[in-house]
């Protein structure tokens, strides 16, 4: 099972009250925040002492439908407890699996949690000996971008979900390896990744698949970490041809780093340059946005008033938390803007967004011509 469009149109249709609050992509009925499972500093102790499972209860609850995470967020259990949340909301008839746009990654080696006392013993016992990698194969000691280690990635996020099928599934942060291998082997080996993603949409195990990064797409192509999408998207085409199924990018936007929506890093095979949205646009792929709140970076200091006022004249919102939200929220061309919590009570703020239109794009971009 997988999301359809008929179903996740019925789900917005539950929630026809909010404004401005889904989009149309690929078929599909995405709301414009999606729920996340990433944290930092993974190796702290807190990290396993508490779950997501509620605060994705109340997600769903609240109009969301887009739910990412990767396989390597807190050594599996992030996914783990996605899939016990999501078996708990269908058994009880909640939300039912075609309402959802479930996403994951691969590409990070996952080690396990409780954390291994020798996470160089973990990677051999589990990558090298059964044959997934070889040493050379994986970047300083955890990531690998292999067929045949992607391949359990994905069955094993599959498991530990405990769908048949992932809606989504990205090549998780490729640029790792970039700088190691260059630019040839690399489109080379993407060659052989996206034959194996098409293999995976082939077997019913992914709906689609597309790339995750961080800065790869917005770097200059000076940068040895530069990605150029229509490269990688020509790779696409080679393997799949006009029916592949490369659909979606992920990368970084909020407030603070406006680089995909401002800086135009791309250049495309008529020798201009343009915006990595932009980019995306013309190629008909989706963007999804990661890292809304840049992990609470953005809250050093409050937000200038002017800024409230471009975001919000209504007044409604409360805190420069749902503002950062609607600003990346009200961004042309995101199908979703990405957050994580672990409270439900904070789901609940932030999804007060949807109480009030987006802003209108010549206030937005007047917020390019100041400073926060």
């Amino acid at each position: 099972m997988f999301a359809t469009p008929t179903s996740t149109y019925n789900f917005a249709k539950r929630f026809a009250h909010y404004k401005d609050f889904f989009t149309r992509f690929d078929g599909l009925i995405i709301s414009k925040l999606g729920f996340g499972t990433f944290i930092k500093e993974p190796y702290k102790e807190e990290n396993y002492t508490f779950s997501y499972k509620e605060s994705l209860k109340t997600a769903i609850a609240c109009g969301i439908n887009l739910i990412d995470t990767a396989i390597n967020y807190r050594y599996q259990e992030s996914e783990k407890e996605i899939g016990e949340a999501l078996s708990e909301m269908m058994s009880k008839k909640e939300v039912n699996r075609e309402e959802l746009i479930v996403c994951s990654k691969g590409g990070f080696i996952p080690l396990s949690f409780p954390f291994p006392e020798n996470p160089y013993e973990w990677i051999i016992e589990n990558i090298i000996d059964k044959g997934l990698a070889t040493q050379e194969d994986i970047e300083l000691d955890q990531h690998c971008m292999t067929p045949a280690f992607l391949r359990y990635s994905c069955e094993q996020s599959l498991k530990n979900l405990q769908l048949e099928c992932l809606d989504i599934y990205f090549l998780h942060n490729p640029e790792t390896q970039l700088t190691k291998i260059g630019k040839k082997a690399f489109l080379e080996q993407l060659e052989a990744i996206f034959i194996l993603f098409e293999s995976l949409v082939a077997e019913g195990k992914i709906k689609t698949y597309g790339l995750a990064v961080w800065n790869a797409f917005s770097y200059e192509e000076s940068n040895a970490e530069h990605i150029n999408l229509e490269e990688v998207y020509d790779v696409a085409c080679k393997v799949g041809g006009d029916e592949h199924h490369f659909k979606y990018v992920q990368l970084p936007f909020n407030i603070a780093k406006t680089q995909a929506y401002s800086l135009p890093t791309q250049k495309m095979r008529d020798g201009k340059y343009y915006t990595p949205l932009q980019v995306a646009h013309k190629l008909g792929l989706g963007v999804i946005g990661s890292s809304s709140l840049l992990q609470m970076h953005l809250f050093q200091k409050p937000f200038r008033p002017e800024v409230g006022y471009l975001l919000d004249n209504t007044m409604k919102l409360t805190s420069d938390i749902q503002l950062a939200l609607q600003f990346t929220r009200s961004t042309r061309g995101f199908v979703s803007s990405l957050f994580s919590s672990r409270n439900s009570e904070h789901v609940i703020s932030n999804t007060q967004i949807a109480q009030i239109p987006a802003v209108h794009s010549n206030q937005y971009n007047l917020l390019y011509k100041m400073e926060r």
